[in-house]
């Protein structure tokens, strides 16, 4: 379980442009945890966010596969390393007792945890983030070594979603190279699963 300080919850991650060294990858962005961190990781909290174990059927939204590679800034793979996601339904609820739960989608997990392979590789099956008012959509991303408290709190962004310009924290983001290490490039991936999309996105950490 990845443990946050409440002082990491209270206070906003304050976005600066990271100045690259020959040879060193700048850091993923940071960015807020926001008010839905999940409070339950009871359960079924694996890296399939679409399929819940005991529902009667998977996640209303169109199937997105994340994938990526954990490394330093170096360009090194962190093996062993959780990586943690969470989202909003396709109806723009969160698995949350502080949102609204009328309507939310059952079948859908809400977020998941992943360790990092050999190779620092993560994978999830999740859905499409979709926008709820006020924000474009989005997927919170959290990574932490083991024993350590989270190394980086960010959220992914869909590239060239009209919401982003719109989006407070996305806006925030004013160096063009920090606002493209947010972004997921969906691609359709029918060879992983019909009509499903594909992104990939690497994390660097410090």
């Amino acid at each position: 379980m990845i443990v946050f300080r409440r002082a990491l919850l209270a206070a906003p991650f304050i976005a600066t442009a990271a100045q690259a060294q020959p040879g060193v990858t700048a850091p993923t962005p940071r960015q807020t945890t926001g008010p839905f961190y999940p409070v339950d990781w009871s359960g079924d909290i694996d890296g399939d966010l679409v399929r819940v174990t005991g529902a009667a059927a998977q996640a209303q939204g169109i199937v997105t596969h994340l994938r990526g590679q954990l490394r330093d800034t170096a360009g090194a793979p962190l093996r062993g390393a959780m990586v943690e996601i969470w989202q909003c339904d396709a109806f723009g609820r969160y698995l949350h007792p502080r949102d609204r739960q009328d309507g939310r989608d059952a079948g859908f997990q809400g977020r998941g945890r992943v360790v990092t392979a050999a190779d620092g590789s993560f994978a999830f099956r999740t859905i499409r983030p979709v926008p709820y008012p006020g924000r474009t959509p989005h997927i919170h991303v959290a990574v932490a070594r083991p024993g350590a408290p989270p190394a980086l709190i960010t959220q992914f962004y869909v590239e060239g979603d009209p919401g982003n310009e719109r989006d407070g924290l996305f806006r925030g983001l004013r160096d063009p190279a920090q606002r493209a290490a947010l972004l997921l490039r969906l691609e359709p991936a029918d060879g992983i699963e019909p009509g499903a999309l594909l992104a990939v996105r690497d994390i660097v950490i410090g």
